[in-house]
């Protein structure tokens, strides 16, 4: 890296409000050659999350060794972004007898994506996260709090078609074409359909973030066969409404703060969301800077920097994978854009699964009220609505506690119930079940 880039991750968090706005251009591959794309980098979801891209371009294994001072005098070096991750991954390496830890490509629907998959247990159920965005993937991040989950599932991280590693691994020429809500609800199946014959599972627990969420109905909807249960986290209901309320929640909030800065810029997108054939990138940058700035998106929080640092230092990324990340959400949002805005699901309202439904409380980014409401509406054998109280979008992060008890406590029984436990926590009666054998040991 230049000495111009060898900047510190203060100082990047820091210019998180000038970078937001400021277009970026980046070369597409599938654009004939000398033409660009100018996109806002630092929009990093467009349901839910305003992270600060420019994070991924920092390379902390590319700066130069820095003498740390201590209180007895003798300087030593400073550690490596490898070596620290290195330290990360050493701590969670999973070395029961029956654990499992896995980080591998995958063949689904003719493009290689990126899977991994943890447990102390094989013989726990198997939990499949869904990543918000479109393109922003978990897998980054849930070092941070994914090891208790892990006592109690074997759960699996996969960066969708246009995110992370999978953008990396593919032709962005040959996949730009396959991005649609269809093509990523079908990758979604072939996904389940993997790990039921790699774990030798009948079901699974499918929890979907946010944008996730709009794939997690879908499959819910169309394969409840397949799910002990559908987890609804941060759930995305109707994009127009949802909009609008992020708005007027940030512009009231402007407004009793007396942030004249704030209310200007939001003021000079109205009315927001508009015509939302023609809501622009730029304008939803503006609404989800001041969104994230009051605390619609991380409750409590300005900014996202809790969360930026320590992506930096994944265990289950390289440096390699960090730097693309801006490039794949700058490939991936535009092309999916167009068909969430128009999305509604308050129409689906019958599931023949059980299905549970996670809200912050603070949650405007994707409405927290909106999704009680459609809650109240649905049908399914049984069904819950958990609020967690100091919360906004950000549930796994924010209170991650509360969100394994709730999870281990309402959802896991389905799973323990069916037999689909360790024998250990399998009722008298489902002692004797035999799990089938993963496909790789037949």
């Amino acid at each position: 890296m230049h000495s111009e880039g060898k900047v510190t991750i203060r100082m990047l968090v820091d210019s998180a409000s000038s970078l937001t706005l400021n277009p970026v251009v980046i070369e597409d591959p599938h654009l004939p050659k000398g033409k660009t794309n100018q996109r806002n980098l630092p929009l990093r979801f467009f349901t839910f999350s305003l992270r600060v891209v420019a994070i991924s371009l920092l390379s902390v294994s590319a700066l130069p060794a820095q003498s740390v001072s201590t209180s007895n005098g003798p300087t030593s070096p400073a550690l490596s972004r490898d070596t620290v991750a290195g330290y990360i991954a050493s701590n969670q390496k999973v070395v029961t007898p029956q654990g499992i830890e896995e980080n591998i490509p995958v063949p689904i629907n003719g493009i290689t994506q990126w899977i991994t998959i943890r447990g102390r247990d094989r013989r726990n159920p198997v939990l499949l996260y869904l990543h918000g965005g479109p393109g922003s993937p978990f897998m980054p991040l849930a070092w941070t709090v994914q090891r208790p989950w892990e006592d109690y599932f074997t759960v699996v991280q996969w960066d969708q078609r246009g995110a992370g590693k999978t953008y990396a691994a593919n032709d962005p020429a040959l996949v730009a074409p396959t991005l649609t809500l269809p093509q990523m609800i079908s990758d979604t199946e072939e996904v389940i359909r993997y790990l039921q014959r790699h774990l030798g599972k009948q079901k699974i627990i499918l929890l979907g973030h946010s944008w996730g969420s709009v794939l997690g109905v879908a499959v819910a909807e169309q394969h409840p066969e397949w799910l002990y249960a559908y987890v609804g986290v941060g759930q995305y209901i109707d994009s127009a409404i949802s909009e609008e309320r992020g708005y007027q929640f940030a512009l009231v909030q402007a407004r009793a703060q007396n942030n004249r800065e704030a209310e200007q810029e939001l003021d000079a997108i109205a009315p927001y969301p508009g015509d939302l054939d023609k809501l622009t990138l730029d304008k939803i940058g503006i609404e989800r800077k001041w969104l994230v700035y009051f605390g619609g998106i991380a409750f409590g929080h300005h900014d996202m920097s809790f969360e930026d640092g320590v992506e930096t230092i994944s265990p289950d990324y390289s440096q390699h994978d960090l730097d693309d990340i801006g490039q794949a959400m700058g490939f991936t949002i535009p092309r999916l854009l167009p068909s969430l805005l128009h999305l509604d699901y308050r129409n689906k309202t019958n599931f023949h699964c059980p299905v549970f439904i996670f809200a912050g409380r603070h949650d405007y980014a994707t409405s927290h009220d909106l999704a009680f409401q459609w809650f109240e509406t649905i049908h399914a054998p049984e069904k819950k609505f958990v609020w967690f109280e100091n919360s906004s979008h950000l549930i796994p992060e924010e209170e991650p506690g509360r969100f394994l008890v709730e999870l281990v406590s309402l959802v896991r029984p389905l799973a323990v119930r069916a037999g689909d436990a360790p024998p250990s926590d399998l009722p008298p009666q489902k002692i004797k079940s035999v799990h089938r054998p993963r496909q790789d040991e037949q």
